[in-house]
Order: structure tokens, then sequence, then C-alpha cells
């Protein structure tokens, strides 16, 4: 899979989280996720069970996905539109998560559903979950950039990344506020 630049890619929980939403490459224009023998390779990568997923499955999945790349894209300062939000919260509804108390007392979220979609949806969810309580799901961000919106993990002390790569996406969004400004100053 592409990682764009030098750009490491994001730290646990969050790697899978990535990994699945960059199975939609936007500006290389290759979608791992068009049939379901893509979604079973993606799970096998992960070493995650087969969801048996249909056509139907599949498009939820897609959807869930490109929902979650709209949060991504809020964690750089976009808005999140209400629709999206309603939207990932019915999806969500049918991937319940349970409570997983380990032998010393230690919680976390885990999938309900043992298998299918169901629990893929769960799992991501539950990874969400692991990286909002670590301090880490704000970090997790869309590019800026409309024809890239890759999804990176911005490891900058501030935290304030816009672009998956200041070599590419940064320059070329750089280089066209410059020329409007010059566009703009010629008149």
């Amino acid at each position: 899979m592409r990682q764009p630049g030098d750009r490491a890619p994001a730290p646990e929980p969050l790697a899978l989280v990535q990994d699945l939403i960059n199975t939609n490459d936007i500006e290389g224009r290759h979608d791992r996720l068009t049939e379901p023998a893509g979604l079973r390779g993606f799970c096998a990568d992960h070493g995650l069970p087969d969801p048996g997923a249909t056509a139907e499955d599949l498009a939820e999945v897609r959807r869930f996905r490109e929902l979650l790349r709209e949060v991504c894209a809020a964690h750089t300062g976009a808005d999140l539109p209400v629709a999206e939000r309603s939207a990932l919260a019915e999806l969500t509804a049918r991937a319940p998560l349970v409570l997983a108390v380990g032998p010393d007392g230690t919680v976390r979220a885990a999938p309900a559903a043992s298998s299918g979609t169901a629990a893929l949806l769960g799992r991501i969810c539950a990874e969400v979950l692991a990286a909002e309580a670590a301090g880490t799901w704000r970090r997790l961000k869309a590019c800026a950039a409309h024809g890239c919106r890759w999804v990176y993990y911005d490891h900058s002390p501030a935290g304030r990344g816009r672009w998956c790569t200041m070599s590419m996406c940064g320059s070329r969004a750089k280089m066209r506020s410059y020329r409007a400004g010059r566009a703009g100053g010629a008149r």
C-alpha cells in the first residue's frame, strides 16, 4: 500500500483504521474494495476473519470507510456535517461493542459480533475508541488536498499537519495560494 513521502504509518491501534481508509487511493484512482474478494484480502492481510461479505455488505464497509475519512478530515479543521455524523452513527449501531475484561481487571471495547461485516466494523470502532483513550485519534488526518485525501498519521510535535506530504500536496497548495495572490495583486 502506498505511503506518501516521509510519513511513517500510524501507531497501533490506528494502523488498522488507516489501512482500511486508504484501501481507496483517491489520487491513484485505485480502490481495493470494489469486489468482496478485496475485502477478504484486506482482512487476511490484517489477520482478521473472512467476513463473508455480500455486495451489500461491501457497500456498507465502503460507506463506513469514506465516513471515517470525513472524520479524519475534520481533524485538520474541516467541519463534519450533521448528515455524515448521523450516517456514521447509523452504520455503527449495527456493529455493537461489549466490554472485554482482562484477567487483571483491565477493560477494552470489543466487537459483540464474532463474524461478518458487523464484527469488522465493531473491530474498527474498538480501535478508534482505544486511540481516543490514548489521545492519538485526532492525529489521524485526511490530506487537505481534495484530489488526494490520503489518510496519514500526524507525527509532528504540534499536531497541526494538513497534508499527507509537504513535498507533494503541501507544495502544490502553497503554490496555488501564491499564484492566486499574485494574480489578485496584478489587478
